[in-house]
């Protein structure tokens, strides 16, 4: 594994830009030696940063644009002015031409998600792609999507989410067959939408080899772990999203108002803090930063807006992860494999490539 994972970083994006960004590649670069970066934004504004940080500098070239995609655009507005000219259609092309293995961004999720669909285009056989996540459980990560690539589906389309959250799980999980749900009101197989319980059928009569359907999963079962994958449309998965966020805040204020109250509070404060460290260690939601847009032709990871170089750090890991492990490939042949199999449900599970 001599040879470079060449990343391309659209250094404009998100809240602060240049100033986590930079930070942030340097932090991951530390974590993987064999990392390169194509740095697309301002140049007047980037190097400043290469000169605090050495080992991005060496390891990288610029690509200059002062056009930034704004974090309050609509898609339709980022298109039309920054088409073939922003730091975020540039990034995308510095994969779609292959002179980078995976593009980062933290700026505007609907700009990134447009432009990224029309720069990249789909995969032959997927209608839409899915923004897929990691999210901590009890018993490590799960992935789940989509968490708001778009909004309702079809059953082919959380068949297809299935698969391609599978082969995602088989690169970041390193496991053969990840297990698989479908989000659904109750795991009872007559209980939710109709589309939901034909696309479980569809997963149960196709009987993939490199997947383990395991029927329907409810709310609490993300944060269980009761499966490696979940799946649900981009409407129910952005709100999931947002509760689960907005419930560890609440759950961590709760928890400072609490060991402040009172100085007996303070003290098992004291008395505990190792615990309370692991607490908020396993809480960071910078550790799970970075989500990846599956179904394009090329990998595409969206970074939160306001995160800090840390948090755009593990941003890049992912990328890192998806390039280096070929993710693409994965993707490609397992829902060859999968169609197949839809098309003819009788047929004897395939096994696809590794």
């Amino acid at each position: 594994m001599s040879e470079k994972v060449r990343l391309a970083l659209d250094v404009m994006g998100g809240d602060f830009g240049p100033s986590v960004v930079i930070p942030g590649a340097e932090i991951a670069l530390s974590r993987h030696k064999d990392m390169e970066f194509v740095l697309v934004g301002d140049e007047r504004q980037i190097m400043p940063l290469l000169a605090a940080n050495p080992r991005v500098k060496a390891r990288s070239e610029i690509v200059h644009t002062d056009i930034a995609i704004r974090m309050d655009d609509k898609p339709s507005k980022a298109l039309r002015y920054g088409r073939r000219v922003s730091s975020m259609w540039k990034a995308l092309d510095e994969v779609k031409f292959g002179r980078a293995a995976a593009a980062v961004s933290a700026g505007n999720t609907g700009a990134l998600m447009a432009m990224a669909a029309f720069n990249l285009k789909t995969m032959p056989g997927i209608e839409r792609p899915a923004l897929a996540a990691l999210w901590p459980t009890l018993k490590g990560e799960s992935i789940v999507l989509d968490m708001g690539a778009s909004i309702g589906a079809d059953a082919a389309a959380l068949f297809d989410m299935a698969v391609m959250g599978a082969a995602m799980a088989r690169v970041v999980f390193d496991i053969e067959r990840p297990t698989v749900g479908l989000l659904n009101i109750g795991v009872e197989e007559v209980k939710g939408l109709e589309f939901i319980r034909e696309a479980g059928q569809m997963l149960r009569d196709a009987d993939l080899a490199d997947l383990d359907y395991r029927g329907f999963v409810e709310g609490d079962d993300i944060g269980k772990g009761t499966v490696e994958v979940v799946v649900t449309e981009g409407f129910t998965g952005n709100i999931a999203l947002k509760t689960g966020e907005g419930t560890a805040r609440q759950i961590g204020e709760y928890l400072r108002a609490a060991m402040s109250r009172t100085w007996r509070s303070r003290l098992g404060y004291l008395l505990a803090r190792n615990a309370f460290a692991t607490l908020r260690e396993k809480m960071d939601p910078r550790k799970s930063n970075g989500a990846v847009f599956l179904g394009l032709n090329g990998v595409v990871v969206k970074s939160h807006g306001g995160t800090d170089p840390i948090g755009f750090a593990s941003a890049v890991d992912v990328a890192y992860d998806m390039a280096r492990y070929d993710l693409q490939s994965k993707i490609r042949t397992m829902v060859d494999v999968s169609h197949a199999a839809r098309k003819d449900p009788t047929a004897a599970p395939v096994e696809a490539a590794s």
